[in-house]
């Protein structure tokens, strides 16, 4: 019972991690959208589609940063939980 919870733990914050593939280019796909709606609303092509584009890829990375360093802190505290659980076995934990 214990291990499952274990992999259902370690498998969130796969999840958690594996969201970046599609945030990266969404956010930069929103960036050239609403960049182009821009430019054709008040006729400044191409400046508004590059500017926004360039905000697409800082929010990209943004969130890249983000949810690797979440991902971090989240396996640390998983590491951390599983050798206080391992520890307190009767020295079932696995040898230096």
């Amino acid at each position: 019972m214990a291990r499952s919870t274990k992999q259902l733990r370690r498998a969130r914050i796969w999840l958690d991690v594996s969201i970046v593939g599609i945030q990266f280019p969404v956010a930069i796909a929103l960036g050239y959208f609403f960049g182009r709606w821009l430019d054709g609303m008040l006729k400044t092509t191409p400046w508004l589609t590059i500017i926004f584009v360039l905000f697409g890829i800082t929010a990209g990375f943004i969130n890249l940063f983000r949810i690797t360093a979440q991902a971090g802190r989240d396996e640390e505290q998983l590491s951390a939980r599983e050798a206080a659980e391992d520890g307190g076995n009767g020295g079932e934990s696995d040898p230096p």
